[in-house]
């Protein structure tokens, strides 16, 4: 056997287990005789590069960077679906459905919490992998893509095609890599979705090959055969002959009610898959049906998206801790028996403030309710008063901070209790945080844990400090879990960090009542550090959104001379100190938009800052002044609220539209 067969022999024997054991679930073959199989492989190319294949195994570790992604033009948009909360949607689709065909069945499948992709393959050969973007165009994310070892490079057929479905992160690999984070002092993902996102999006496709991918496929878009198929159970099952992974928890429905029935089935077992799931989609069985049904610009009307309402979960409260902010605040922390909630471990949760504690009379000993606000937050939101022991305490209000021991203040009219103490150890150590997180300064790296190190190391006492760690290599290379490429790319961000435009320098500054929208308002205002050091109480009050609490913190802010050396501190360092509207007069200009419930494509800061740089102002409250109320999933109140004032209404299908995307 020459060595172009050998190589060939290998190629086959490795991707025969990958199919195996990543789309099957059935390995035939040892991790030790695998990876003896690699290595050979490796060798044989590089000794004979020339006989390299394109599809070959070896292109799964990764090993490319690139500088940024291309674009990728779909030739069949991607499209979103509408959603259904409540038996009573679905009824009202399935209604909408018979209107247009009759005797129709559906397919269930599970709506995987991950990453839309689009494969295309020419002659059997993957030639392209594909973010959704905005439905029409997206990012080529090919090389991240071939890391996905689920995914086959090379199919047994010399198929052309487009084929699409989901990229997502398994939880055991979530928990894995966000362990991998903290060790190295970074900050950890949120949820699995976010994880799967920020690695399919990485430059260097190593670092995508380390993250444990993986990938169901739901929709053939183009192949020769799709025409013999007339159902889309087997649509999905051809998909499998081809050597594709499909979720195999599909279900064949012959009425909404047994769709409404698998809805309930895994609504209740969802916490027993080893992926997570939002929903469950629903889709006409018969294929020959959906032209007739039809489609609007932004999604079919022959399916929809069940989407699972808030999860919720009982534990008790062991304790109740206080924790100093950035700008001496105390907020009460729940401290949990450990529970899973919506894919993660929880055993603290916000308690707010005094206020909320005896609102709702959460008493230590109580088993409290849990949810995630907009399934990333978890919050306390009520006690099971029938679980309630008798003789638990009522909950009181610390008098001093837990840090540094200063008697706590609280202002008339505010809700919260803060440290007075400038110099309390913790506000200082969260100062330093907020200044550099991603809201703020956004320097890379530096996040909690690093800070505190350095800190503990007295490398940074005060904010100007940071921009002194390049003088203390030395220092922080030795330091443990660091070392000289995360030292040149901590440096590297904060140099970055310097040509911030000025909000961000001034939201960083952590000034009581200042938060990121107000810091852009003020700088849009004043342009420069130097105006609004020297603006009036009456100057700023005189803004909208601003007011006078938010007036007196900035003004007095700038009367104190610590904060005025610092400001002239950071100017000799060569940071920013000038701002540069970056707003474009857009389909919210001058408009007044409130965000309510949860969006499937846009997180409330994603949705918040396009709103901002298309000239919109982002309010918490609906008032009759408002011009839009923006509605997602599990609405509050103040979607009744703009009912009834008749505030126009729009869901993200018309943001989008109105965006342009």
């Amino acid at each position: 056997m020459d060595i172009k067969e050998r190589m060939l022999e290998i190629i086959n024997q490795i991707e025969k287990a990958n199919y195996e054991y990543y789309t099957l679930d059935k390995p035939t073959i040892s991790d030790f005789e695998y990876d003896k199989l690699m290595h050979e492989l490796i060798l044989i190319e590089e000794n004979h590069p020339e006989l390299k294949l394109e599809s070959s195994p070896t292109e799964r570790v990764g090993g490319k960077v690139l500088d940024k992604f291309n674009k990728v033009y779909h030739e069949k948009p991607m499209m979103s679906l509408s959603n259904a909360f409540s038996e009573e949607d679905l009824r009202d689709f399935d209604n909408k459905i018979k209107k247009e065909v009759n005797n129709v069945s559906y397919v269930c499948e599970l709506k995987i919490d991950g990453l839309s992709v689009s494969l295309k393959y020419e002659n059997g050969i993957l030639k392209r992998g594909a973010t959704r973007g905005n439905g029409v165009v997206g990012e080529d994310i090919t090389l991240n893509v071939k890391t996905i070892k689920s995914i086959p490079l090379k199919l047994k057929e010399a198929k052309t095609f487009e084929i699409r479905g989901e990229i997502y992160m398994p939880k055991k690999s979530f928990l894995k890599l966000n362990e991998e984070r903290l060790e190295a002092n970074e900050e950890p993902f949120a949820n699995p979705r976010n994880a799967a996102a920020g690695s399919v999006r990485q430059l260097d496709s190593r670092v995508a090959s380390k993250r444990n991918l993986d990938a169901f496929l739901y929709t053939l878009v183009s192949d020769d055969e799709t025409d013999a198929v007339k159902y889309q159970k087997d649509a999905l099952t051809h998909m499998m002959n081809l050597g594709f992974k499909v979720n195999p928890e599909f279900r064949e429905c012959k009425n909404i009610d047994e769709v409404i029935d698998y809805i309930k089935f895994w609504t209740n077992n969802r916490p027993n898959l080893e992926y997570e799931i939002d929903g469950i989609v629903i889709k006409v069985n018969e294929l020959d049906n959906y032209d007739k049904i039809g489609y609007t610009a932004k999604y079919p009307k022959w399916a929809i998206a069940y989407k699972f309402p808030a999860q919720i979960v009982s534990t008790k409260l062991l304790g109740i801790t206080f924790q100093v902010g950035r700008t001496g605040n105390i907020t009460p922390v729940a401290e949990l028996k450990p529970i899973e909630l919506a894919g993660s471990t929880i055993s603290r949760a916000t308690l707010h403030n005094e206020d909320y504690v005896k609102q709702r009379d959460i008493r230590i000993g109580d088993y409290v309710k849990l949810r995630k606000a907009g399934d990333v937050i978890p919050e306390v939101f009520e006690v099971d008063f029938e679980k309630r022991n008798g003789d638990l305490e009522p909950f009181v209000m610390i008098k001093e901070c837990p840090k540094c021991h200063t008697p706590l203040i609280r202002k008339e009219g505010e809700a919260d209790y803060y440290c007075p103490n400038e110099y309390c150890e913790e506000r200082v150590k969260n100062a330093l945080i907020h200044f550099s997180s991603r809201k703020a300064m956004n320097i890379d790296t530096l996040g909690e844990k690093l800070v505190e190190q350095l800190y503990e190391e007295n490398l940074i006492k005060k904010i100007s400090d940071i921009y002194y760690l390049k003088d203390h290599k030395d220092e922080i290379v030795g330091l443990e879990g660091l070392g000289l490429k995360k030292y040149i790319n901590l440096i590297d961000a904060i140099e970055i960090s310097k040509t911030n435009n000025l909000d961000k320098l001034l939201f960083g500054l952590g000034i009581r009542h200042v938060g990121s929208k107000v810091s852009t308002i003020i700088c849009r205002k004043f342009n420069t550090m130097d105006k609004i050091i020297n603006a009036t109480f009456d100057d700023l009050n005189n803004i909208d959104d601003v007011g006078e609490i938010i007036a007196l913190s900035v003004v007095e802010y700038f009367k104190d001379e610590k904060n005025i050396s610092l400001i002239n501190e950071l100017k000799e360092l060569g940071l920013n100190m000038e701002y540069k509207d970056e707003v474009i007069e857009g389909a919210f200009f001058k408009m007044k938009v409130v965000l309510t419930g949860s969006l499937d494509n846009y997180t409330r800061d994603e949705a918040k800052a396009i709103i901002e740089k298309l000239g919109g102002n982002v309010s918490s409250s609906v008032s009759k002044k408002t011009d839009y109320v923006l509605v997602g999933s599990e609405p509050g109140s103040k979607f009744d609220k703009a009912k009834e004032l008749g505030v126009k209404i729009i869901y993200e299908d018309d943001f989008k539209k109105m965006i342009g995307e």
